[in-house]
């Protein structure tokens, strides 16, 4: 009997379809939050750019602890960790129990991932490399896609979607935060206290024992918690890098729960699956918010974009994500269909995928943050890149908004035809 075409996008299974709902409900709310942030900041930096910096650059914190810092670093480096800590939680999820646990399915968001940030980074580097004020520092800038802004734009055009093209952006951004977060580590980290990172390491590995020996109450796992971001702080090594890692040792499955809190019975949701419900309010509520209310204030006037525009850095940026990461996502999406010889799944078209790709170009949060750690505050490119992925983005979400619309218009015209017709064969 001959096996069955492969499909892309196919039905999802009920843990995916599950993890997709939550995160739609979820992240539709953070996204405007952010948004409203980011316009607080911009507001904020125009009409009093003075009161602006005071408040971003006030210290705070113990000097003895090495952890005396501005607020906006502590938004950067302190409120994005919690932000991280529930992408290390949704990503376990997506290993153990969503789309990427079966590579047959996980290939197809890891390469379209790939692909969307090669792309970009290659466009940032052809457009930095060829100028002679070019900076190639900023390659990774414009590789990231946010995933609350996108999956606002998505619920608000995209209502009748297949789940599975909409599970497929989640996913892509999700792997796309973890890449983001291999380069934060590996590429913009100066020095690192081989000492201190190992403390970090031995009170992650206690946080997950304690979690595995039923030691689940927060006035052990959150100290747990504090110390590890404060030892891979004072390592070198950006600290939201332990938000990650205490999310990814949480158990992620009912099965795995059980065993770890010894409970009779098996639960209705894992543990991983109900921290993140309990922080991702704070993630997407706060601490997002926060960042973008310290991130995106820059004085905006005709002479500033000319001349934030006339910098590679921005170019690059702008270019990465409005271009790079449309083509990147689509590219890589048909290589997957070309070699492996799959079809798209029934009633779905590339344009779908450009349309989702389209989407892939708002990389606000990560890129922001990826945008600080290569240039610092300061430096002649900081804010073209901040202008540079507000504007970037903006685009993107214009752009992605309007193709998704017309096909959320084509798909609801299918199924009302559909409809149609059934009822009259009926």
């Amino acid at each position: 009997m001959p096996t069955p075409a492969r499909r892309l996008f196919a039905a999802l299974s009920p843990a995916s379809e599950r993890n997709l709902l939550d995160t739609l409900r979820e992240e539709r709310v953070g996204g405007a939050l952010l948004l409203a942030g980011t316009v607080i900041a911009l507001l904020w930096a125009n009409v009093s750019p003075a009161s602006y910096t005071a408040v971003s650059d006030t210290v705070v914190g113990p000097a003895a602890l090495h952890l005396d810092l501005t607020l906006a670093t502590w938004a950067t480096d302190g409120l994005l960790a919690i932000f991280f800590f529930v992408v290390g939680l949704e990503l376990k999820r997506e290993i153990v129990a969503g789309e990427l646990r079966n590579p047959r399915t996980a290939v197809v968001p890891i390469v379209a991932a790939v692909g969307g940030m090669l792309v970009p980074a290659s466009i940032y580097l052809a457009v930095n490399l060829s100028s002679p004020d070019g900076n190639a520092r900023g390659w990774a800038v414009p590789t990231a896609t946010d995933i609350a802004f996108a999956v606002s734009v998505l619920a608000i055009v995209g209502r009748s979607l297949p789940n599975a093209l909409r599970a497929f952006l989640l996913t892509l951004a999700v792997v796309d935060d973890l890449l983001a977060i291999i380069v934060i580590g590996a590429v913009y980290t100066e020095s690192v206290s081989a000492l201190w990172l190992g403390v970090g390491a031995a009170t992650v590995v206690l946080f997950a024992l304690a979690i595995r020996r039923g030691w689940v109450s927060g006035w052990l796992l959150v100290p747990l918690g504090l110390a590890a971001w404060a030892a891979v702080h004072a390592s070198g090594v950006h600290a939201t890098i332990a938000g990650v890692a205490l999310g990814l040792v949480v158990p992620a499955t009912p099965e795995a729960t059980r065993r770890a809190l010894r409970l009779t019975s098996l639960p209705e949701e894992s543990l991983a699956e109900r921290w993140e419900h309990a922080w991702r309010p704070l993630s997407a509520g706060i601490a997002v918010p926060v960042f973008a209310l310290f991130a995106a204030g820059v004085t905006l006037s005709v002479g500033t974009l000319q001349t934030a525009f006339a910098d590679p850095v921005a170019q690059g940026v702008a270019l990465g994500l409005v271009v790079g990461k449309p083509l990147g996502i689509l590219g890589a999406t048909w290589l997957v269909a070309r070699f492996t010889r799959a079809a798209l799944a029934p009633g779905l078209g590339w344009l779908d995928v450009g349309a989702v790709g389209l989407l892939g170009g708002i990389g606000f949060t990560v890129s922001l943050l990826v945008g600080e750690l290569a240039f610092g505050a300061g430096s002649p490119h900081d804010e073209h890149v901040v202008v540079s992925v507000l504007v970037g983005s903006l685009v993107a979400a214009i752009l992605g908004g309007a193709a998704l619309y017309q096909r959320d218009r084509h798909h609801a015209h299918v199924a009302g035809r559909t409809s149609r017709d059934i009822d009259l064969s009926g």
